[in-house]
C-alpha cells in the first residue's frame, strides 16, 4: 500500500481526495491519505506559521520550526518528501510512475512566499526530497498541486484502475509511442449533431485503426505541443 501524508494549513482543501477513484482506492486499502494541520505543530497561542523574510521583499515566509516538528513525526527511512513549488523540477508522467512504486510520500504544502529553504536543505541530508512544479505558473499554495500529484501517482498503483491497460496509451505514458499526446476519442452514437465517428474506427481493421490513431497522435502533438514534436 502506498501511504500519502499531506501537511497543510488548510486541511479541508484536500477533501476531494475522498471522492471518486481516489476515494475507492482508499476504501479498498490500495492507498492511504492522511492530512495533518501544520498549525498543530506551532507553540504560540496565535498558532503562527509565517514571518517576514530576511533580506526584505513582499509577502511572508513559512517558519521552519513547525515544519521541522511535523516532518520529524512523519519522516522515516522510506519517506520521500515532496515540496510543491513553481521553482521546482517539472512533475511528469515519468516521475508519477516512479513515485507510484514507493511506499511513503509526504507532501509539504507551502503558502505565502513559500517554506523557509532550510527545511528542504535539512531533510535532504536525511531522506529523498523533491521540489516539484506542476507547471510554469504560480498558485496561492501547494494544495492544488498536491491534488494533481496524488491523483496522477495513485492511479498508477496496481489495482486502482479497473483495467491496468487504461493508462498504457495515456498522453506522456512511459513507453507510449514516441511520447505523443493521445489522439481524439469517440463513443456511441455513431452520428451526433451531424458529426460522424471516423469510419476507420468502425471498420474492424485493427491494423488500420492502429495506424490512424498513431497519425492522429502525431497531428495533435504537432498542433498542441510542437516542442514534443520536435
Amino acid at each position: 500500500m502506498l501511504k500519502f501524508d499531506v501537511i497543510t494549513v488548510f486541511p479541508d482543501y484536500l477533501k476531494p481526495l475522498e471522492l471518486s477513484l481516489m476515494g475507492k482506492a482508499i476504501e479498498d486499502g490500495l492507498i492511504s491519505v492522511n492530512v495533518k494541520d501544520l498549525r498543530d505543530y506551532t507553540t504560540d497561542k496565535h498558532q503562527t506559521v509565517d514571518d517576514s523574510p530576511y533580506g526584505g521583499g513582499p509577502g511572508m515566509v513559512m517558519k521552519p520550526e513547525p515544519w521541522g516538528d511535523a516532518l520529524d513525526e512523519f519522516a522515516t527511512a522510506e519517506t520521500i518528501l515532496i515540496i510543491p513549488t513553481p521553482s521546482g523540477k517539472p512533475f511528469t508522467q515519468a516521475l508519477a510512475t516512479e513515485l507510484s512504486k514507493e511506499k511513503h510520500i509526504v507532501f509539504a504544502c507551502g503558502r505565502y512566499e513559500g517554506i523557509d529553504s532550510r527545511v528542504a536543505e535539512h531533510y535532504k541530508t536525511k531522506i529523498r526530497v523533491e521540489e516539484v512544479s506542476i507547471g510554469d505558473y504560480v498558485l496561492a499554495g501547494g494544495e492544488v498541486a498536491v491534488l494533481v500529484m496524488v491523483e496522477a501517482i495513485a492511479r498508477l498503483v496496481p489495482g486502482v484502475l479497473g483495467n491496468q491497460e487504461s493508462f498504457a496509451d495515456d498522453s506522456f505514458a512511459v513507453g507510449a509511442m514516441e511520447n505523443l499526446l493521445e489522439g481524439p476519442i469517440y463513443t456511441r452514437p455513431p452520428v451526433w449533431r451531424d458529426l460522424e465517428v471516423p469510419q476507420v474506427l468502425t471498420s474492424g481493421d485493427h491494423a488500420k485503426i492502429s495506424a490512424w490513431k498513431h497519425e492522429q497522435a502525431k497531428l495533435r502533438t504537432a498542433q498542441n505541443r510542437p516542442d514534443l514534436a520536435e
